[in-house]
């Protein structure tokens, strides 16, 4: 019987398909487990079901001596050395496409929450410092008509896209690679260099992964290209943002806003970035739409099932180990 150890509780019951060809074991505790504690656990282990907080580097994955799949519960999978896993002929698997309208519509909530300042509204009812309607109550920027720039045009930035033009928005785009012309035309978008991008949108929307040309994509200069009327919103990764920059930027009113769903170094915060009341600040909730993160169980147990089986998993993040004819038995 296969050994599978998931590194934290999962929604649902999607689990309890493994249990019939594995003996699985799910961390107990409610919080990211800690490299020492992935090093203790992993040498047994045939597959494991990771989190994109846990730091499955070289180590770790050298000392999963019997494993054969690593499942990252999330689309992202910058927490994974690719190369290390790669070179041992370790199947890497993840969740793509289905947690795209969830957090595509996210985007959208930190977008309208910020532009029109819901959070800051909802402390003041709540305080009893609500004294009725008038004229110059919690003034926001408007969205209607507006340009919105959209960082990285992939599965998610192309659904923010599509949703931006029931709001009638001028839509500029920036992207590794330009799209296709009858993509363009069909989602209303004009490419844009960074620099332009940043200066002519309203609303600028990051949805790129993370690499090392991404790091810092918005630091101290772009933020200074960027609209004193404008609203940056992250639902990326936290270190496309120098988040020190952004704090600055944010309190010296250099940039109107900012919706953050994630942080450089998470959980952690920047000092002062919660003190700010022009940022909206959520807790990694992008893909947190009950469908969606059990649709999440659904691809990962599935995946590990495929490969303990021999066969080609679906969401197979380095394709190239599967023509080598050691990886599996």
């Amino acid at each position: 019987m296969y050994s599978v150890f998931v590194t934290r509780k999962l929604p649902g019951q999607g689990l309890e398909r493994l249990r019939d060809l594995c003996e699985v074991t799910v961390f107990p505790e409610d919080r990211n487990m800690t490299k020492e504690e992935l090093l203790e656990i992993i040498p047994g282990q045939d597959a494991v079901i990771t989190m994109l907080a846990n730091p499955i580097d070289s180590e770790v994955i050298g000392a999963g001596q019997k494993l054969k799949v690593i499942a990252n519960y999330a689309v992202g999978f910058n927490n994974i050395d690719l190369a290390a896993a790669t070179a041992r002929g370790i199947a890497v698997v993840n969740t793509p496409d289905v947690l795209t309208a969830a957090s595509a519509d996210f985007a959208w909530a930190l977008l309208l929450a910020t532009a029109r300042r819901v959070v800051e509204g909802d402390a003041l009812v709540r305080a009893g410092r609500f004294a009725g309607w008038a004229p110059e109550l919690l003034l926001g920027v408007e969205v209607h008509g507006k340009t919105l720039g959209i960082v990285g045009a992939g599965r998610i930035g192309q659904a923010v896209a599509k949703r931006a033009r029931g709001f009638a928005m001028r839509i500029l785009y920036h992207n590794r690679t330009r799209l296709p012309e009858d993509v363009e035309r069909e989602l209303g978008l004009e490419y844009a260099d960074l620099d332009a991008l940043l200066k002519e949108a309203d609303f600028v929307s990051l949805h790129c992964p993370l690499t090392p040309e991404t790091r810092h994509l918005i630091g101290e200069r772009e933020l200074g290209l960027m609209k004193p009327t404008a609203v940056l919103i992250n639902t990326a990764r936290g270190p496309v943002v120098d988040e020190g920059a952004l704090v600055q930027a944010l309190r010296e009113g250099r940039i109107y806003g900012a919706g953050l769903d994630v942080f450089e170094n998470e959980p952690a915060l920047h000092p002062g970035l919660a003190e700010l009341p022009n940022v909206v600040l959520a807790p990694h909730i992008a893909s947190a739409g009950r469908e969606t993160r059990l649709q999440m169980v659904d691809l990962v147990v599935s995946d590990v099932l495929a490969v303990l089986k021999g066969q080609r998993p679906r969401n197979l993040v380095n394709p190239e180990i599967w023509k080598r004819e050691d990886s599996y038995e």
